[in-house]
This record gives structure tokens, C-alpha cells and sequence, in this order.
């Protein structure tokens, strides 16, 4: 019986035999899971997790320093008085061909869009080794800038 079956579907006996073997645990398991097994409620614990919060906001961390509460380091961090923004100076967007890529300082070369002291200084170290930049592009060769800080900044510098 099972040489016809194998000859009208094209398989051989064994694998007929692992696919009978396989029908009758999937339907045996199906029985048992559907009928046989008891079906339980899952319980979910819930955990209180409030002490431990307690315990790590009124203790003292490394970070704050000594004899001073998390909450007063809180208070220092979240403190937004004008005096602490005093500092801080707002980039003046400079006009078009107005910075001479070949003669601008770092301060000049920061109010370019995109561009931070970090890579301004990169530029300044890049025109020393170069001597002097005889095409925009060559900006390409900076770290931290690519085509489209490069468009961003090209309307504002020249070679003049």
C-alpha cells in the first residue's frame, strides 16, 4: 500500500512514514491540549518597586557632591536664571562672499552654518598643511564636513 502511495504522490516510504508519524503527534497533541489539559489562569506578580526608588533618590551618588542631597543637585542642574545663559552668543549669519576662506579666523569661520569651533579649527589646520585653498571642494577633505554642510556654507565664502 504504501509503494502505491509513494508512487502516485512521488515520495518514497520513509518519507511517507515521518509524515504519517508527524500527522499523528500534531493531532494527538491537539487532543490533549484541547480536551486532557487543564486550563489555568496565568498570574502575573507585581512587584513594588517603591522602596528601592526611595532608597536611590535620598542617597548620596558620586556624581553629587559631598553633602549635597540628589534633590539639591536636581535643583542646580534644573536652574534656568538668565545669569547662567549669559555666556552663550548667538551665531551672526554673515553675507554672501563675505569670509575669505584663505584668510578668516576660527571666530569668523564659526558663524558659518553647520559649522562648530571643532570643525573650524579643522579647517584652520587644514589651510596651514595646504598653504592656501584654490577651490571650494577642497573643503571636501575636511573632517566633519560633506556635500551638503558644503552647499549649506558656499554662498558665504570665497577665495578672494
Amino acid at each position: 500500500m504504501l509503494e502505491r502511495i509513494s508512487k502516485k504522490i512521488g515520495v518514497t516510504k520513509t518519507e511517507i512514514k515521518i509524515l504519517v508519524f508527524m500527522l499523528v503527534v500534531f493531532i494527538s497533541g491537539f487532543i490533549y491540549k484541547s480536551f486532557i489539559a487543564r486550563t489555568e489562569e496565568v498570574k502575573f506578580n507585581v512587584y513594588d518597586y517603591s522602596d528601592e526608588d526611595a532608597k536611590f533618590y535620598n542617597s548620596k551618588t558620586d556624581s553629587v557632591k559631598s553633602e549635597q542631597s540628589v534633590d539639591d543637585y536636581k535643583k542646580d542642574i534644573l536652574n534656568f536664571e538668565s545669569k547662567n545663559f549669559k555666556e552663550i552668543t548667538k551665531k551672526v549669519i554673515p553675507k554672501e562672499n563675505s569670509i575669505n576662506l584663505n584668510t578668516a579666523s576660527e571666530n569668523e569661520l564659526v558663524n558659518l552654518p553647520g559649522i562648530g569651533e571643532k570643525t573650524a579649527k579643522k579647517i584652520v589646520e587644514y589651510r596651514k598643511q595646504i598653504k592656501k585653498f584654490t577651490n571650494i571642494n577642497q573643503l571636501l577633505n575636511v573632517k566633519g564636513i560633506g556635500n551638503s554642510k558644503l552647499n549649506k556654507i558656499k554662498k558665504f565664502i570665497s577665495l578672494n
